[in-house]
């Protein structure tokens, strides 16, 4: 059962040997799709494949940056090299120059280790499958701390949208209750009306059943609480029983429903205590909503 899980988290983890320590660092805020953002030196660029691809086992959506660095502790770290050819060619130019403009070639062979090229420092070639053990451990590690953060704080959220799910099922609960009394209430005020416009005690039985069905039918959330109660439990199931990866985007498009379930029984009442109430099922949507923004 995959558990619900933030797409905010941080992960930090080390590997070392004798010659390298590799530092990673993983962390990633809300984002529709995932968007991932890698920086480490160039010589691990040859690894970006498989970095990709592993980093997707701990991240489905979300802004995810990735800060990898790398130690070298070997004496043969870097390098001087000496470029015989190129100091030839400065050699051979200097000298012509010097015969061409007819002016002393006061050359030293420290000037020309100073020229441009000449003598360079240079990381030695890494051992690809010595480096990338290494680099996979750091990557490991910090990507299950990071997906247990994001487990842990996914957890958070889901306990708290429960709670606000019930609430609801208790603001639905009262609006289904409440419904029929408005009904009944006005066909009340309707008979009154009808006995002060016709100053008789008895009124038009037929009339008055009319007048209250017109006034159901347009005031009637039947069809709103029921859509509600449906969009809540199938939401709790997804938070409760487990669901495929990415579950965030089911949750929005659920939450986006119950809004729209609100709206119209907001619009359909005429009542102030039914108002009132579909204003905080709104408010707690709402609610949901923003959390729901940060579910992978």
């Amino acid at each position: 059962m995959n558990k619900i899980k933030s797409m905010t988290g941080f992960g930090r983890a080390e590997a070392s040997d004798e010659k390298h320590k590799i530092t990673v660092e993983m962390k990633a805020v809300n984002h529709r799709y995932l968007d991932l953002s890698i920086r480490m030196p160039r010589k691990l660029n040859l690894f970006e494949a498989r970095i990709r691809t592993l980093v997707k086992s701990y991240a489905v959506r979300g802004k995810v940056d990735l800060f990898v660095t790398c130690e070298d502790f070997s004496e043969e770290a870097l390098a001087l090299k000496y470029n015989e050819t190129l100091a030839g060619a400065y050699v051979d130019y200097i000298q012509q120059m010097s015969q061409k403009f007819g002016i002393p070639n006061d050359l030293t062979a420290g000037r020309l280790a100073g020229f441009p090229e000449v003598l360079v420092m240079e990381h030695p070639e890494e051992d690809e499958e010595t480096l990338w053990p290494l680099l996979e451990e750091a990557l490991q590690k910090a990507g299950e701390a990071f997906a247990e953060q994001k487990t842990h704080e996914g957890e958070r959220l889901a306990q708290d949208i429960l709670q606000k799910l019930t609430d609801m099922e208790e603001q639905v609960s009262f609006i289904e209750e409440r419904s029929p009394e408005v009904v009944k209430a006005y066909e009340e005020r309707m008979a009154e009306r009808m006995r002060e416009l016709l100053e008789q005690t008895e009124v038009d039985e037929a009339r008055l059943m009319t007048e209250a069905a017109i006034f159901a039918d347009k005031t009637c959330v039947d069809e709103e609480t029921v859509r509600l109660r449906s969009h809540i439990t199938a939401m709790r199931q997804s938070l409760s029983k487990g669901t495929p990866e990415g579950v965030g985007r089911r949750l929005d498009f659920l939450a986006q429903e119950m809004n729209r379930e609100a709206n119209t029984t907001l619009s359909k009442c005429n009542d102030m205590d039914i108002s009132a109430t579909a204003i905080t099922l709104k408010t707690e949507i709402e609610k949901i909503r923003e959390q729901v923004q940060n579910i992978e």
